[in-house]
């Protein structure tokens, strides 16, 4: 049987994918220099052409050669990353697995992984609390221990589901996680307020402001080089 053009793309790039993941395996005695949860809003006010402007963003950061060199610039020149879709309260999943980005193969694979990878989650509010709830266990139990450990949140919305943000931050905070926020100002302007008040929280914790979905790729460049310039 023959496969279409664009099936074979997407095999081929789970493929290269979980390659990388099973490398990442082989390090789960070794440390990486940040293990980080990229955390996708997904939620009912992102509609489709907005969360494709969040996947585009994502994908080009991680093929940016400056991202790259801040990535290699850590003593050990590896990050492990995983991605997440979140809406509310017990509404999240992990939609690409543990991966380590170490040189151009791995993260030129990594942004085809997240360009190929659909959206999961439509609605269900806005429960910050709860991704980050549903982050902390996967980075305590990932097999990776890096020299930091990060939630990283983009999102148009304040928490209006579960739990108090606040309260899911230092819960995080007291386990060694810092999450740092890319609140995106659409919908809410005062959002950059909101998250540097409850959402953001550990050693060294900031946010960087997309004013609207069309400049949110520039601004996931210039905080993914900054949290890798902070190892």
């Amino acid at each position: 049987m023959r496969l279409s053009p664009t099936l074979y793309a997407g095999c081929l790039v789970l493929a290269v994918l979980l390659a990388c993941s099973v490398c990442g395996l082989g390090l789960a005695q070794t440390a990486v220099d940040l293990q980080l949860v990229l955390a996708v809003d997904a939620s009912g006010s992102v509609d489709q052409e907005r969360f494709e402007l969040q996947r585009q963003g994502y994908a080009a950061a991680f093929r940016e050669p400056r991202v790259l060199q801040a990535i290699q610039s850590g003593s050990t020149q590896a990050i492990a990353v995983t991605m997440v879709q979140w809406t509310g309260p017990g509404l999240q999943l992990q939609v690409l697995p543990w991966t380590v980005i170490k040189d151009k193969n791995t993260a030129q694979a990594f942004a085809a992984a997240i360009t190929a990878t659909p959206r999961r989650l439509f609605s269900g509010g806005t429960s910050i609390s709860g991704v980050i709830d549903y982050a902390v266990p996967l980075l305590l139990e990932s097999p990776f221990h890096g020299t930091r450990r990060v939630i990283d949140i983009s999102g148009d919305g304040s928490n209006n589901r579960g739990r108090p943000a606040a309260t899911a931050r230092d819960s995080a905070v007291r386990n060694g996680i810092v999450i740092n926020g890319l609140p995106i100002l659409a919908l809410e302007p005062g959002l950059e307020r909101y998250f540097i008040e409850h959402v953001i929280g550990g050693p060294g914790a900031f946010v960087i402001a997309a004013e609207s979905y069309e400049t949110f790729a520039d601004a996931i460049i210039k905080k993914l080089i900054r949290e890798m310039a902070t190892n």
